[in-house]
């Protein structure tokens, strides 16, 4: 199996977009959110818009085999001294998880020496398994952070080269 980080243009931020309705689907029961008028889950463009704009932030397919699996979007930490980068959202559609895409996408990204920001919902059973398993078994230090008062049920871990 091939699986490939491949940048994404700003000309090609529909397909993101695209994309992210699967992505907000995924999380509407947890998140509690609704579609709006026209059918759509509610994007925040200048926030999307940011992955293209903004430096350190980036957006990339995931490609396997030649196939869009999902997208990663990485950002810079807003917070320095925690983190250098965010690994900010990971989506795979269903017919790719559970196949190690996730894990090699993770690690290939947060093994560049800096130190990454980790978070996950714990109302997100999907996420939070995978953050269980997958960030133990990383060969880099692991610090958990103090739970957030303005984020409860925020799990925030940051990792160390």
């Amino acid at each position: 199996m091939s699986i490939e980080l491949v940048p994404v243009s700003a000309e090609q931020l529909p397909l993101i977009r695209n994309l992210y309705q699967f992505y907000a689907y995924e999380s509407s029961d947890w998140e509690q959110e609704d579609v709006e008028l026209d059918g759509r889950f509610y994007v925040h463009e200048p926030h999307l818009q940011r992955y293209w704009q903004d430096a350190g932030w980036s957006a990339q397919l995931i490609v396997v085999d030649g196939f869009i699996a999902g997208f990663l979007l990485l950002e810079t930490s807003e917070d320095l001294n925690i983190a250098e980068m965010e690994f900010a959202d990971l989506f795979l559609l269903r017919k790719y998880r559970r196949l190690g895409i996730g894990r090699a996408v993770l690690q290939q990204t947060v093994s560049d020496g800096r130190r990454w920001l980790i978070c996950c919902y714990e109302q997100d059973a999907l996420a939070t398994a995978f953050c269980s398993q997958v960030l133990a078994a990383l060969p880099l230090r692991m610090q958990t952070l103090h739970a957030d008062k303005n984020e409860p049920g925020l799990h925030r871990f940051v990792l160390h080269p």
